[in-house]
């Protein structure tokens, strides 16, 4: 790398700092997986699949216009509201499971986000063209940036600038998945879906699940962290 005028190849110390954000994503993805595992096998009491789980529970609340589907993969389960769906993965859509109720809860809780205008939801689904183009975009001006202008240069700040709008659509995310899963929680009570040492398994299960957002979180302020500590406030004097 170049600083000052010198040239020399040397371990950047800054890569502890992914380092350490992929470590925590990867615990915390290891984390969900194994707790949804071990409450997969806990069929509920109710004998109910996660998607009649959910059709009953968008019933409850009086909404008939959300249509639930099955969708393939592992964990990728999520509600679109653009076509008014709530995509169920193979492990949730047919099994009977505690744990599968509740993920499929889950996403009946981001329906009702949604039909009651939840602000932060509101505000995640304003922020998501800018995040993307934010996230993509940024690195490239970084480095043209330098290239250009070196160090310092107005196209590094807005680099910089548009990455840290990743960082505030992973903030927003946080109260969008735990509210979400409080909701969840709640309504799988008062329908009588679960027990009430189902619910506390389904509580595990949605807990791990909300790690993954917090670890997702620490993992793109550190890069940002990194990304100012090798490139912002910097002034090419040569």
């Amino acid at each position: 790398m170049y600083y000052g005028g010198m040239m020399g190849y040397y371990m950047d110390p800054t890569w502890i700092l992914v380092i350490i954000g992929a470590v925590l994503s990867m615990v915390a993805s290891a984390r969900v997986n194994s707790t949804f595992n071990k409450y997969s096998k806990v069929r509920s009491m109710s004998g109910m699949t996660g998607a009649e789980a959910a059709q009953r529970l968008l019933n409850s609340q009086g909404i008939y216009d959300v249509q639930v589907r099955s969708v393939g993969g592992q964990l990728t389960d999520h509600y679109d509201p653009r076509t008014k769906t709530v995509n169920l993965s193979d492990s949730v859509y047919g099994s009977t499971s505690v744990a599968a109720i509740g993920v499929a809860a889950h996403e009946c809780g981001h329906v009702m986000q949604d039909s009651t205008g939840y602000i932060p939801l509101k505000l995640r689904a304003a922020i998501v063209p800018a995040a993307n183009i934010g996230s993509k975009a940024a690195l490239p001006l970084i480095i043209l940036g330098v290239i250009i202008g070196g160090i310092g240069s107005p196209l590094v700040n807005i680099g910089l600038i548009l990455f840290s709008l990743a960082v505030i659509f992973q903030l927003i995310t946080l109260p969008v998945e735990f509210n979400a899963s409080s909701r969840a929680v709640t309504l799988l009570g008062q329908v009588g879906i679960l027990g009430d040492q189902e619910l506390g398994y389904t509580r595990k299960v949605l807990g791990a699940a909300a790690l993954t957002y917090v670890a997702a979180l620490a993992a793109t302020v550190l890069q940002l962290l990194r990304l100012v500590i090798l490139f912002g406030g910097r002034r090419n004097d040569d």
